[in-house]
């Protein structure tokens, strides 16, 4: 009886060291970016926060060449930088195209310098890729959405190599979380659902 109590003692470490260690290369899997730039950061992060395999969405700013900028030196202008969120994204779980498709059906690609009522090349939309492999899923996204856009205009939407992302100030990040009623304020307010589904039907937001 003792004898049997060891064995399945040391069977039952053995299937716990096992887990333990397919666990531990779960977490050690290769986490990858996404940089995205939609308007208004507020709106870009909720699209993606909801994905299963993204771990982390966080807005800030990057394109342009200030140093570390604040949100009231990238909303004047003259910064260069654009108003972006960066993606944190398990690559075994959801793959880059997925990112892209949702990025496409948050934003309105036929305006450059413009992201429904905010006007400004800090409101650009744009795709900043962080290798090769990014770039080429990118142009093929945008050659393909030429193709089979649902509208007239033509897709402006820049595809740039990624530089360094600076983190938002801690109130604009989950903002859509901190401050729902004036979130939904925001987004009626600047008619950003109600273009996105002009431009894109039952598929806006998806």
């Amino acid at each position: 009886m003792l004898g049997m109590a060891v064995v399945n003692l040391l069977l039952l470490a053995a299937v716990v060291e096992a887990a333990g260690k397919n666990d531990a290369a779960g977490e050690g899997r290769r986490m990858e970016n996404a940089t995205f730039a939609g308007g208004c950061f507020w709106c870009m992060e909720h699209p993606f926060d909801r994905l299963e395999g993204v771990v982390s969405v966080t807005s800030g700013y990057t394109g342009g060449s200030k140093k570390s900028p604040t949100y009231q030196e990238v909303s004047a202008g003259g910064t260069g930088h654009a108003e972006s969120v960066q993606i944190l994204y398990d690559p075994a779980k959801i793959g880059y195209g997925r990112l892209l498709d949702v990025f496409w059906h948050n934003i309105d690609p036929t305006t450059p310098d413009r992201q429904f009522c905010d006007v400004g090349n800090q409101y650009r939309p744009a795709i900043f890729y962080h290798n090769e492999e990014q770039k080429r899923l990118a142009e093929e996204s945008r050659r393909e959405l030429e193709k089979t856009k649902p509208f007239k205009g033509s897709v402006v939407t820049e595809i740039t190599p990624a530089s360094e992302f600076y983190p938002a100030e801690d109130y604009h990040q989950k903002y859509y979380e901190k401050n729902p009623i004036r979130y939904k304020f925001y987004r009626y307010n600047c008619g950003r659902d109600q273009r996105l589904k002009e431009l894109w039907g039952a598929k806006s937001g998806s």
